[in-house]
């Protein structure tokens, strides 16, 4: 099923740049401030690679400046292409949410592009065309691979995980802290049988995209492109495939972590009216002493309800109420629930509303309730993650998970890798 293959990256080389000053988050998470402090951080750093410096110029670039910076970087030595193909093994150290120091070794890899209808490749989300459009501007004008896809598999039994970690045995590592306080180490993954065995092992597996979804549907795109002006299929041609990261979703350093929602329209219930509009759930109450608490509290309170129907509310009054009931065993994700049984139910906010911005979606809990706190909304609801068995049952239906799911983390930085397509894999 998934195919993938040793490339001959093009990397940084570590005595011209400070990796650390050089790599970036995935370009749809970075701000339009950050943009500007990423432009003027390094003058070889790699937001040169994904965006124009300022947000207005996107709409009418051809993206040939990219193009030419990256033909410069390479010719001036800056980047150089690694003398033989390799998988990259990276390994992320940071510390979670919860306070946990935790790590997760994942590689890159050139991943053969399968359409969607062959259910190798799922989805777990949905897509918008504008983001798209101006990714294909982007791979036309370079013809490399910039950043990565990030695939999840299922490995339950960590049956690849040493030959992975095989790879930093060597002395080929390179590493940086990124802004994020996360430290990554990358080593070539060069050892034949190691590089089989992981083939070998995906060979019988569906993979996951848990981020880059329009990267991926813009590589589809430029193959089908490049297909139709070769007049045929040829299956060792470099775009038929692109740069992905692959890390096992069952690993401790995998993390999908909730996103929270804010209620931006409509005042807060008093108790009366949570009964009423909630009458099958069961309703308990504890203190909340504020922002610095409410994680502490969420672990021992809304954690022990995991895998069945249960979120929490906090309206900013010191009180927090915890929602949950039995499990009716119909596998309904809670943030499919929250958003008929209490966004609808309570609030009175249809999808169209949530949409067009009665809700927030806060990625940390101390957020979610900062921002109640703040007077941005009534009514923080927090949530318990999803598991990777979650993802899996969904999108192995043909189905895509609810718009804010999940968030993964850590996220894959761009700068690491590049995959250009010539003479690549």
């Amino acid at each position: 099923m998934t195919q993938i293959r040793p490339f001959r990256a093009l990397r940084y080389d570590p005595a011209r740049t400070d990796l650390a000053r050089v790599i970036v988050p995935p370009y749809d998470v970075i701000t339009p401030a950050e943009r500007t402090a990423f432009y003027e951080r390094d003058p070889h750093n790699a937001i040169r690679m994904e965006l124009t410096r300022e947000v207005g110029q996107e709409a009418t670039t051809d993206y040939s400046e990219v193009s030419d910076t990256l033909q410069a970087w390479r010719e001036s030595g800056v980047l150089r292409r690694e003398p033989a193909p390799a998988l990259y093994a990276l390994r992320q150290r940071f510390t979670a949410p919860d306070g946990r120091e935790l790590g997760r070794e994942g590689f890159f890899a050139a991943l053969r592009l399968e359409d969607y209808d062959d259910r190798v490749v799922l989805p777990h989300e949905r897509t918008l065309s504008g983001p798209k459009a101006d990714r294909l501007k982007l791979l036309r004008a370079t013809r490399a691979n910039l950043s990565s896809v990030f695939m999840l598999y299922q490995d339950p039994e960590q049956k690849v995980a040493s030959a992975i970690t095989s790879a930093f045995a060597g002395g080929d590592c390179v590493a940086a802290v990124d802004g994020q306080g996360v430290e990554q180490t990358l080593a070539p993954l060069r050892d034949a049988d190691a590089v089989a065995a992981i083939q070998a092992f995906l060979a019988d597996r569906a993979v996951v995209i848990a981020d880059g979804h329009h990267r991926y549907e813009t590589a589809l795109a430029y193959r089908d492109e490049q297909r139709a002006a070769a007049g045929g299929r040829d299956a060792e041609a470099p775009f038929e495939f692109t740069l992905a990261y692959f890390a096992n979703a069952y690993a401790p350093g995998s993390l999908l972590l909730p996103i929270h929602r804010v209620v931006r329209r409509g005042a807060a219930p008093d108790d009366a009216a949570w009964s009423e509009k909630l009458p099958e759930w069961k309703q308990e109450t504890v203190p909340l002493a504020g922002v610095d608490a409410v994680e502490r509290v969420l672990a021992e309170v809304l954690a022990p309800h995991a895998g069945a129907p249960a979120c929490a509310a906090d309206d900013g009054s010191g009180t927090l109420r915890i929602f949950s009931r039995p499990d009716p065993g119909d596998g309904e994700l809670m943030v499919r629930r929250l958003e008929r049984e209490v966004l609808g139910a309570v609030f009175d906010l249809d999808p169209e509303a949530i949409r067009e911005g009665a809700v927030s979606f806060p990625k940390s809990a101390p957020r979610a309730a900062e921002e109640v706190r703040e007077g941005e909304g009534s009514v923080a609801l927090y949530l318990n993650p999803l598991t990777p068995d979650d993802v899996f049952r969904v999108t192995g239906a043909g189905e895509v998970l609810p718009q804010k799911s999940t968030f993964f983390f850590p996220k894959i930085p761009s700068g690491l890798v590049f995959r250009p397509h010539d003479d690549a894999a």
